[in-house]
């Protein structure tokens, strides 16, 4: 047994004061504890947005309104035209091909990537770099419904 220990027989603390030989009683606690205490300031320092709301929550009605919208780029057009053409999406007269995104259940063509095929698609929405992606190939886009995105 080391000799302090035996000096310190019969001592309540061990000359450790009332706290510090209990637990993490002389860090000020176990994990977060005390940051809106005793340890406030290094909590400013350190992560000053810790507590308290920050942004928004989108409403659900939103959230499932555009997660449920199918999209589909320029071209994946051209590497998925075999699987439309089985499907009876898309049908092939010349060199020229009809696709009917809609019923396919794809709600939106958007403009990444290229595409070398002549493509006439129908779909409900259609953005502007798509447009001039498929007319510059030689095909037309037709837009339901006026949605139209400029």
């Amino acid at each position: 047994m080391p000799s302090r220990t035996r000096k310190l027989r019969g001592s309540r603390t061990h000359g450790r004061g009332k706290k510090a030989g209990r637990g993490a009683g002389i860090t000020g606690g176990r994990g977060m504890a005390g940051y809106s205490k005793s340890k406030k300031m290094l909590m400013l320092k350190t992560d000053r947005n810790y507590f308290g709301r920050h942004g928004f929550k989108r409403p659900q009605s939103v959230v499932v309104a555009a997660e449920s919208r199918e999209t589909v780029n320029v071209s994946d057009l051209e590497e998925r035209m075999g699987e439309y053409l089985e499907k009876e999406y898309a049908t092939k007269k010349g060199d020229v091909y009809s696709l009917d995104l809609s019923a396919a259940g794809i709600s939106k063509l958007l403009g990444a990537g290229n595409i070398n095929l002549k493509v006439n698609v129908s779909v409900e929405e259609a953005s502007s770099k798509a447009r001039e992606k498929i007319e510059a190939a030689g095909g037309s886009v037709t837009v339901a419904d006026g949605f139209e995105e400029e």
